[in-house]
């Protein structure tokens, strides 16, 4: 009984220990076996973070049960909790999903083309497209040849419809739009204890918030984080206040 109890205590010991070590974390990102470049690497538990080199690798400082977010916008959000088996082994492993393609939209416009080219059985050629016929003097034209008149009005009638063509306008993302490429489900659930209903009260309140136009014109992960983080506390009091 006692060499059992001093193995539990042991062990606990072991496990407090380890959890209360900083270490210097090794690990790669890959997308399909393809090592990813260039992907941030943030330890949100301490606030720090490094990005992946050209080999998709990285290294950074956790604990066990530091979160780990891996974020790019090329892919899907992903998340971990630092284990001691991680922690021991020191060899992490992140495979990441690439996020579909948006494509742009394409405008197609229908031209006709008027028929250019010599001219048909039964088709009437007026006297002066060919003086050479009556007058016997050669006037420059070619007989049955191209009509250049009418080849010069259909390349200016195509520039025409090109320019009536309108452009697409580029797309300003907004921070509700900001929120759903950077920030996952499960931080909004898990994190900041919010539901489907509040979420989408939560981001009106947040986007009311001057603080909110920086992180459009500088998107941040981490600081976009702290901010909704901070944001939360302020919505959950005004919330008990409201009912009070």
């Amino acid at each position: 009984m006692k060499v059992k109890l001093l193995t539990t205590i042991s062990f606990f010991t072991y496990q407090l220990s380890i959890s209360q070590t900083e270490k210097l974390l090794h690990g790669k990102v890959l997308s399909q076996n393809s090592a990813l470049k260039g992907i941030e690497v943030i330890n949100k538990t301490a606030k720090t973070s490094t990005t992946t080199n050209t080999l998709g690798e990285f290294d950074i400082l956790v604990k066990v049960n530091d979160s780990l977010i891996f974020f790019s916008k090329d892919y899907f959000f992903s998340r971990l909790k630092v284990t001691s088996q991680n922690f021991e082994t020191n060899n992490l492993v992140v495979n990441m999903i690439l996020k579909p393609e948006e494509l742009d939209e394409v405008v197609i416009t229908k031209i006709n083309f008027p028929h250019v080219g010599a001219a048909g059985e039964g088709s009437t050629v007026l006297p002066s497209r060919s003086l050479q016929k009556y007058t016997g003097v050669y006037d420059g034209t070619i007989t049955n040849g191209v009509n250049f008149i009418a080849v010069g009005s259909l390349i200016s009638d195509l520039f025409k419809k090109e320019k009536e063509v309108p452009k697409k306008e580029i797309e300003k993302i907004d921070f509700k739009k900001l929120i759903q490429t950077s920030v996952s489900e499960t931080f909004f659930s898990e994190d900041l204890k919010l539901n489907a209903e509040e979420k989408e009260l939560f981001l009106q309140f947040c986007d009311a918030d001057p603080k909110s136009k920086t992180l459009l014109d500088h998107p941040n992960i981490l600081a976009t984080m702290d901010f909704l983080t901070a944001k939360n506390d302020e919505f959950k009091k005004l919330k008990v206040e409201i009912k009070n």
